[in-house]
């Protein structure tokens, strides 16, 4: 019975063959890991972070780059196999269209937070991060479940790390300073 099951051919279960397509797979890495390292430069664990207090749950920092790593790839085979299921031009061009919408917001996010030193504002702009996650599965279902379910792990990290960014806010709060040449401050 298992033989059975090893013989079926990707192509059955809605994979593109990757030995014919490596390229747009290469470049859906490509894509995926450059956002990613967008928002890796962005990210200051300098003596601001360090003097944030944090939750208790909060995982190791360390924790965080195996995490994003798996999502990351996760990701860029989800966009590679609703590429290749999409039929038409016009569904290609959405399934592009909601992973750049994604990465901006990913980008932004870690923009707001690790160098404004905002987690206030990431927070609110966290919604619409994690709505994009939410449409970005949606979006993908019609194309192909396989890629829509790989984007299902990113959706329930960046939900956690909604919850850590809100504990942060609770903990360390407020992060809104009187700008001088903008609002006075009495002397």
């Amino acid at each position: 019975m298992t033989n059975d099951i090893q013989k079926i051919p990707l192509a059955n279960l809605g994979w593109p063959h990757w030995r014919r397509q490596w390229r747009s797979l290469a470049l859906c890495f490509a894509i995926s890991f450059g956002i990613a390292g967008i928002g890796n430069a962005l990210t200051d664990l300098g003596p601001w972070y360090y003097q944030l207090k944090h939750p208790a749950w909060k995982p190791p920092d360390p924790a965080f780059g195996a995490i994003w790593s798996s999502i990351f790839t996760l990701c860029a085979i989800s966009a590679w196999l609703a590429w290749h299921q999409a039929p038409t031009l016009a569904r290609r061009s959405k399934v592009v269209g909601l992973y750049l919408y994604n990465g901006a917001l990913n980008i932004l996010w870690s923009y707001l937070y690790f160098h404004m030193h905002r987690p206030d504002l990431a927070m609110w702009e966290w919604l619409f991060l994690w709505l994009s996650i939410i449409w970005l599965i949606q979006g993908l279902w019609r194309e192909s479940r396989w890629a829509s379910m790989l984007v299902v792990p990113y959706l329930i990290w960046v939900s956690a790390a909604g919850v850590l960014n809100h504990d942060t806010i609770i903990l360390n709060g407020p992060f809104v300073q009187a700008l001088p040449w903008f609002i006075p401050v009495s002397t």
